[in-house]
């Protein structure tokens, strides 16, 4: 119990300083935003002690099935911090912000291609957008793809090298997925394949979807992508983790698939009955 309540503590501080890092090495943010992060913070800390504190399931996924929600935070943290170090360098610059300007001005331009996502983004730029706060969006938009490219490349490469998740051990469905009912509608295989294709293809879309439906809510509320660099910093991390978090999902599902099948084959084959045929994936 000390141990999962500590380990809660130390992902609890991890998620509070990922929220208050960007205010923190930013300037000119106002005393209610700052108030503002604070409470969000506060809010996501205890939100994540309950969750993993407890032994019951809650609302977060493979909570006990690592490295999936170790990539997923890996993956959102560093984009906002990266993002946080372009966005901080027009200020005060230093050699590292200049290295990582220089590196996300380098992605973004490569993958500014047509029909590209981030040519998307740069397409929904308002009027007025000057030169150097369209490379500072290329910049960050192009670190986030590749960080988001990074921790999917990674995920897959360790669930399919450690056999993720049963090496770990019998896999609780209860506690890692407490949305899904193993025992309704079709057999469970089936439906994890349909999940993960289902997660795979709005992940695959998402990235197309998401700028739009922000320009249209800033142009209903009155606020733009570029009104102030905490709010770029924080749409270009979500623009980048949505998607890969689906995707992250859909692969799992999928693994998890596989694995029923080849167990349910070792029962047939050891009961002396027929192995089941293959469902389409």
């Amino acid at each position: 119990m000390i141990s999962q309540l500590s380990g809660a503590s130390l992902r609890a501080f991890l998620v509070v300083t990922m929220i208050v890092t960007p205010s923190l090495l930013l300037q000119g943010s106002g005393s209610h935003s700052s108030d503002a992060v604070m409470l969000i913070a506060i809010f996501a800390g205890l939100f994540i002690i309950v969750e993993y504190g407890s032994v019951y399931p809650g609302l977060v996924e493979f909570r006990d099935a690592p490295p999936f929600n170790r990539t997923r935070f890996g993956i959102l943290f560093v984009t906002v911090i990266l993002s946080s170090v372009i966005c901080a360098g027009q200020f005060n610059p230093s050699i590292f912000s200049r290295l990582v300007t220089a590196i996300g001005l380098m992605l973004g331009e490569a993958m500014d291609f047509p029909f590209s996502p981030i040519r998307l983004i740069l397409w929904l730029l308002p009027e007025g957008t000057t030169f150097r706060e369209a490379q500072t969006v290329r910049a960050t938009t192009g670190l986030a793809y590749l960080v988001a490219l990074i921790g999917l490349t990674v995920f897959a490469i360790t669930i399919r090298l450690s056999r993720w998740p049963g090496k770990a051990g019998a896999f609780n469905v209860w506690i890692n997925l407490p949305t899904f009912e193993p025992t309704a509608g079709a057999d469970v295989v089936s439906r994890l394949r349909r999940d993960g294709i289902v997660n795979i293809l709005l992940g695959a879309t998402l990235p197309y979807l998401t700028p739009p439906l922000a320009g249209m809510i800033g142009g209903a509320y009155g606020f733009s992508l570029l009104e102030s660099d905490v709010l770029l910093i924080w749409l270009v991390a979500l623009w980048a983790f949505l998607p890969a978090s689906l995707f992250l999902r859909g692969i799992a599902m999928r693994r998890l698939a596989l694995l029923i099948e080849a167990k349910r084959r070792r029962v047939a084959l050891d009961s002396g009955e027929d192995a089941p045929e293959f469902l389409p994936a």
